[in-house]
């Protein structure tokens, strides 16, 4: 059901097909047996692999999988660069290799883009622009970016989005989803990776970078955030000119932050950026609880008035009240050595499995901090590499099968970027120094009256929820005993398998009785003399041994291929 309903038009068929198309050409056959997608392999190349899909050899898996996202288009490659920042789902392995992966494509024609604005502005170019450069300063999958002038003098940028993108990317939606299925129900393993989970945040943060109307609202929300920080600028945002598919921005005039000759030609103090850098994103990640989760040096551009300003808030990501006490007391406690606080605040939280043994998990996680990080304090605040610092914590939480929270690894990952940043601008800045005041301010404030009493009334009132609902819940289980109508959910292990191997088996018999069938009616007809001879012997008999003896080899290659003799 979930394949006819992701083919039931001619363009999903056509484009699953060429998805298989590509990811057979890059080896990935086996995969695609397995999730029951064979129907779809052309029957040329099925009959060329004789049942058996080779290895290739040569480039590792996680290479020839970044070289066919890459050859698959901006679905795909957005899905890497997704990826690349989620180590703890498809290991650091993966993760790097899909890092390579870059969003530019060609651009596509101006006179698409003025169609695209004057339909959704239902103005023509010129009634909104006094002038509109027709070369893209900017292109990539989702938009392109033309610099203009707008009728009252205002320079601004104008960004659109590509034409039939969000079509193309719902079609590539719904099959990633529909494959993400097929893959956790026959392919046991992939559970681990939570395939399903993936496309469903993927999807999440593609339809947020599709829509302009909420990157404004975003804008907007940090133009109120820093509105009395004299230090950071966030561009105006022209609200009659904005819809899901055009938005018109103010054109910032500056360098990008990692420019250090023009930041050096501005006569800037590069210290004092990275300072402000560094403060307006603790601020935003532990203060504001909003944050913009894509700092490329693109993003951030210097001005010459020597203020930071932020451009492109497409991806914004959140932190709840609670992770953000966590982090700060994370980190206080890593400074500090505090390693039984930190393994207590995630086993509270929940990024610990279920069905791993706590006692257990302790040592082992504590074992590992303090051989990974003991070295560490034996260096200076600042000889610590930040980056490795993360690097080190996001390892050993994928060693003992943590589940970390998007949001985080989107803190972790604006974090590096700020800190390579940081250490371009000034090799000798204390990152972890700068962090601290903002950790100890928020532990702080746990301790405050209104925190303390926020917390008790809220504690009241989950005991009031179970003294209250206990004793109806005890007695639906009483009733549903009576009723005989208890139910148990079993999960079967491995049993996905077995069915696969045993449909492998059943097919093997299969084929071995049809072989053996037109063997004995050959030499039946060979015997019994029906239809015309050649030599002395029936053609029919002739053409059914042949048939016979080819399927019959097919069959024997097909299981030694398999290594199950």
């Amino acid at each position: 059901m979930d394949l006819f309903r992701v083919t039931r038009t001619y363009r999903s068929a056509r484009r699953l097909q060429q998805i298989i198309n590509v990811f057979l050409k890059h080896g990935f056959g086996r995969i695609i047996d397995q999730i029951h997608l064979g129907r779809y392999v052309p029957f040329r190349k099925r009959l060329k692999a004789f049942g058996q899909w080779p290895a290739l050899k040569g480039p590792s898996v996680p290479e020839r999988l970044r070289i066919a996202f890459e050859e698959l288009g901006p679905s795909f490659i957005k899905l890497a660069q997704l990826l690349s920042s989620r180590p703890d789902l498809i290991t650091a392995q993966f993760a790097n290799e899909f890092k390579k992966l870059q969003d530019e494509v060609p651009p596509f024609p101006v006179t698409e883009a003025k169609r695209i604005i004057e339909e959704e502005l239902k103005k023509p170019v010129g009634g909104i622009f006094l002038e509109f450069k027709d070369e893209p300063v900017a292109a990539a999958s989702i938009a392109q970016v033309h610099y203009a002038k707008l009728v009252d003098g205002s320079e601004v940028i104008v960004k659109v989005q590509r034409p039939g993108i969000r079509e193309q990317l719902e079609t590539d939606i719904n099959i990633l989803t529909t494959v993400a299925r097929l893959l956790e129900r026959h392919v046991p393993e992939s559970r681990f990776f939570n395939p399903v989970g993936i496309v469903d945040e993927f999807s999440r943060t593609l339809y947020k970078e599709l829509d302009f109307v909420g990157e404004a609202k975003n804008c907007s929300r940090f133009k109120r955030s820093f509105e009395n920080n004299p230090e950071i600028y966030i561009p105006r945002i022209y609200g009659d000119y904005v819809t899901e598919k055009i938005l018109v921005m103010e054109r910032i005039d500056g360098v990008r932050i990692d420019d250090i000759s023009g930041i050096v030609a501005m006569g800037l103090d590069r210290k004092r950026l990275v300072k402000i850098s560094v403060d307006a994103y603790f601020k935003m990640i532990l203060e504001d609880g909003f944050f913009h989760a894509d700092p490329h040096p693109g993003n951030i551009l210097v001005t010459p008035e020597g203020m930071l300003a932020f451009v492109d808030f497409g991806i914004v990501g959140s932190v709840t009240p609670e992770m953000m006490e966590t982090m700060a007391n994370t980190f206080l406690a890593l400074i500090h050595r505090d390693f039984d606080g930190l393994i207590d605040q995630y086993v509270e939280l929940g990024y610990v499995p279920e069905d791993v043994d706590l006692d257990k998990f302790r040592r082992e996680f504590k074992t590992d901090l303090l051989y990974f990080l003991e070295p560490l304090y034996g260096m200076t605040l600042q000889e610590i590499n930040f980056a490795q610092y993360l690097d080190i914590i996001t390892h050993i939480a994928l060693k003992h099968r943590m589940q970390i929270p998007s949001d985080l690894l989107l803190i972790n990952k604006a974090m590096l970027i700020l800190e390579n940043i940081g250490r371009e601008l000034d090799p000798g800045f204390d990152f972890v120094a700068a962090a601290e005041p903002y950790a100890e301010k928020i532990v702080k404030s746990r301790y405050s009256p209104s925190k303390i009493v926020e917390k008790a009334s809220k504690n009241v009132m989950e005991l009031a929820d179970f003294v209250f609902l206990f004793p109806k819940q005890i007695k639906m289980i009483i009733r549903k005993f009576l009723r005989d109508d208890i139910h148990l959910k079993m999960t079967h292990i491995g049993l996905d398998r077995f069915i696969t191997d045993m449909d492998r088996s059943s097919n093997r018999i299969t084929f071995g009785l049809i072989i053996a069938a037109m063997l004995v009616s050959s030499a039946i007809m060979q015997s019994s003399g029906v239809g015309s001879r050649i030599f002395g012997m029936s053609v029919l008999g002739i053409i059914s041994f042949g048939f016979a003896f080819l399927l019959g080899i097919w069959l024997i290659i097909s299981i030694i291929r398999s290594g199950r003799l």
